[in-house]
């Protein structure tokens, strides 16, 4: 069997086309900025690809790029299209509505829709892709809705709700949902897998670090605490997004500055973070660079984030009631090892201690331990798959 996944972002489209025989990856690229100039991108596993701009004025244009792409004589990686048995997406936001993954009905496309107040851009983004499917493959071929929110659907309302009068919750389902949640359910199941237990014996916190950011608890299977909030803003520092502030800063900064709620909305999400301390950017990278050549701004950014990821591994320890493991994982989880080490040195009143040796080869898709044999906690470094995950669903429904 083989399935297309899709990740459908406003102005992109991302996919892969995984061979479920063996979990390959055939082929993957991506559609940019649809609707704008357009520019197409798609490589083979076997090396082959091709790469050029294209007019694509929407979503629908854009699959009839992927699907030109997939059966080229030249880069192409099937025969047609109907050797395509099912599609999976990505869904941002599934609310308080979708607690786990789903085949496409008329009903769901409906459901996703109502939830584009909470996730304006990705919701409305991926009901293009959904549509957009349909039109190219036509509803003979299944599709399936994956969330990145129904992974947290188990926490407590102690954990989710917000302490603004009630009414808020019961109106506009004001609460926290978390996001990241594929990614945070690959990497804890990994992690059980590489420890040979079963993920209900095992407390684990994983740290998906990227320019997007979230820590979850994890107890049994079930997330029982995550560090997002009602939109990926809430929680660490990030690359342009504040994470957690006071809500007076706010007011404070709107009130001083005169700047309406939107203005606001893109200081809080685009232009503060890594960005907004260090000046340089929002790219680990460029801040860790600038850094090693002695810019303050930049060490502080790198403090603060460092500063961020222990605190919440240290009230999560506490949720928990003791942890297990702690799993580090996507863009700067991978690979920054010193993040992870000036963390977990932090960490030796719990009994965590890291090869620091190990930890530094621990980068460009190297998984594995990087905890010591004294160490009473376990810590990994595992690359997330979110794809697979979402291919894995997509084929338990479709086969069902």
């Amino acid at each position: 069997m083989k399935i297309l996944v899709i990740n459908a972002g406003s102005s992109s489209m991302k996919y892969q086309l995984i061979d479920m025989t063996d979990e390959s990856t055939l082929a993957k690229g991506n559609c940019e900025r649809i609707g704008i100039d357009g520019h197409f991108k798609h490589t083979t596993s076997d090396g082959r690809s091709c790469e050029y701009d294209v007019q694509m004025n929407n979503h629908t244009e854009a699959f009839m790029q992927i699907k030109n792409a997939l059966t080229d004589e030249k880069v192409g990686v099937i025969k047609e299209l109907s050797e395509v048995s099912a599609i999976g997406h990505r869904i941002v936001q599934g609310g308080s509505i979708f607690k786990e993954s789903c085949l496409v009905t008329d009903k769901v496309i409906e459901d996703i829709e109502s939830l584009i107040p909470l996730a304006p851009l990705h919701n409305a983004a991926h009901v293009q892709g959904i549509r957009a499917c349909i039109d190219v493959f036509g509803k003979e071929v299944p599709e399936v809705v994956v969330f990145d929110t129904a992974f947290h659907s188990t926490m407590p309302e102690t954990a989710y709700m917000y302490a603004v009068p009630y009414e808020y919750y019961e109106k506009y389902a004001v609460r926290r949902y978390g996001f990241h949640g594929t990614s945070h359910r690959y990497v804890s199941a990994r992690c059980a897998e590489l420890m040979g237990k079963d993920i209900k014996d095992l407390k684990i916190i994983t740290c998906h670090l990227g320019n997007g950011s979230s820590i979850t608890a994890i107890d049994g299977g079930k997330v029982v605490d995550t560090s997002m909030g009602l939109t990926p803003l809430d929680g660490i520092m990030m690359g342009t997004r504040t994470g957690c502030l006071d809500p007076s800063v706010v007011t404070f900064i709107m009130e001083k500055s005169g700047l309406t709620p939107s203005e606001m909305d893109t200081l809080l999400n685009k232009k503060s973070g890594f960005l907004g301390i260090s000046g340089i950017s929002s790219d680990d990278r460029d801040v860790c660079a600038a850094a090693a050549e002695g810019n303050k701004r930049a060490q502080l950014a790198i403090d603060m984030l460092e500063y961020h990821i222990l605190k919440y591994i240290g009230s999560y320890v506490a949720v928990l009631g003791g942890v297990d493991a702690i799993v580090f994982t996507a863009g700067i989880g991978e690979n920054q090892s010193s993040h992870r080490e000036n963390v977990c040195h932090k960490l030796g009143y719990i009994g965590v201690e890291i090869d620091d040796e190990v930890n530094a080869k621990a980068i460009r898709g190297v998984e594995g331990k990087i905890s010591t044999e004294n160490s009473k906690v376990d810590v990994f470094v595992i690359p997330t798959n979110e794809e697979i995950v979402i291919a894995r669903d997509t084929m338990a429904l479709v086969t069902k």
